[in-house]
């Protein structure tokens, strides 16, 4: 059945198509989803989005799914995803505020809040507030709600810094400076999950916390964001001489976003409950150098590549030495990355033409 995005955000319509059709394509028990009510907070941020309007192509093949979304713009909600119908609801307010739903909610996707180094230098109280107040609201939502399972969508930043570990498993923890500038984001990601643990052993919420690395593709904010994948590719698209904020021998490794959408519903549907899971693409790690070399050669561009540092160049950038996810346990559940790296960058970068 063809897929109906007349209504949604059109400049990558055709690729929200071929990536919703290959994530249906993919082993998983998609009809335990069938007739649920599924909340999705921060629904218009890149993953939040392309979860929802996965589950709106799961209705179109009749699935009869209630989904609500969640976020603070009324016309960004109707951008992104039309006009509300009865399998459709908008929730327009702040995660921080006290939720009201008056009725059962089978499944909780909480997305809510920012990330970028762009908030973080701006607006980091607000960063904590999402991750705890935001939290709290949800989970007592869910209480209320009778809620089977609730995802938190949290970071890879919440190991810290980590020394001598080659990889880093769900059960390593490292060291975060309270007083670090950009420890507003790790440190209440690390608060939110041990609200959801609190809550599971008081109030029996089910929940998993998916510690997720380096995603990016179609939808992804490249304006006033700062990480570096949005910063090259918006230089890329926009034809500019790509300028990268140091001497570019630092190493990524970046998962496209279906494949991190497909690791959220297999937690969803398989995960076991009140644990963590890493997800992430580490079969090709890259120099931040080397990446923007590539995305100007996909781009086809001319312009060139310059590095620069300055005492400012790290502001709200996070400087520990990367250490390798451990993907065993998602993998354990049938998942692994299935989208180069090389095809990631092109269709993201068609997806803004």
């Amino acid at each position: 059945m063809e897929f109906n995005t007349s209504q949604m955000i059109k400049y990558y319509q055709p690729i929200i198509q071929k990536d919703l059709e290959t994530l249906y394509k993919a082993s998983l028990d998609w009809s335990a989803l069938k007739n649920k009510r599924i909340l999705v907070t921060g629904a218009t941020g890149m993953l939040a989005s392309y979860f929802s309007f996965m589950i709106k192509y799961l209705n179109e093949q009749d699935f009869r799914i209630k989904l609500f979304v969640l976020a603070r713009s009324k016309n960004k909600l109707e951008q992104f995803f039309g006009t509300e119908s009865e399998l459709l609801k908008f929730i327009v307010q702040d995660a921080c505020d006290t939720i009201n739903i008056h009725e059962e909610i089978d499944y909780i996707i909480h997305a809510a809040g920012a990330a970028s180094p762009y908030h973080i230098i701006n607006d980091p109280v607000g960063i904590i507030k999402v991750n705890t107040l935001g939290t709290i609201n949800v989970l007592e939502l869910a209480r209320k709600a009778k809620t089977q399972k609730v995802i938190f969508t949290s970071t890879r930043e919440i190991y810290g810094k980590v020394n001598n570990k080659e990889q880093l498993s769900e059960s390593d923890m490292g060291i975060i400076d309270p007083l670090d500038a950009r420890s507003c984001y790790p440190e209440s990601k690390r608060i939110a999950e041990t609200l959801f643990k609190s809550y599971s052993i008081q109030y029996g919420i089910p929940f998993n916390t998916i510690r997720i690395a380096h995603t990016y593709g179609p939808g992804m904010q490249l304006s006033n964001d700062g990480r570096v994948m949005a910063d090259l590719l918006n230089e890329a698209i926009n034809r500019k001489d790509i300028h990268l904020k140091s001497d570019g021998t630092a190493e990524r490794a970046f998962c496209y976003l279906t494949d991190a959408i497909e690791a959220i519903f297999r937690v969803l549907l398989h995960g076991k409950n009140n644990e963590a899971y890493n997800i992430a693409n580490e079969t090709e790690p890259i120099t931040i150098l080397e990446l923007a070399g590539l995305i100007q050669k996909i781009a086809a561009n001319k312009q060139s590549v310059k590095t620069e540092t300055s005492e400012t160049s790290n502001q709200g950038y996070c400087n520990y030495k990367r250490v390798k996810l451990l993907t065993s346990k998602i993998e354990a559940l049938g998942w692994y990355p299935k989208v180069s790296l090389a095809k990631g960058i092109s269709n993201t970068l068609e997806s803004f033409k």
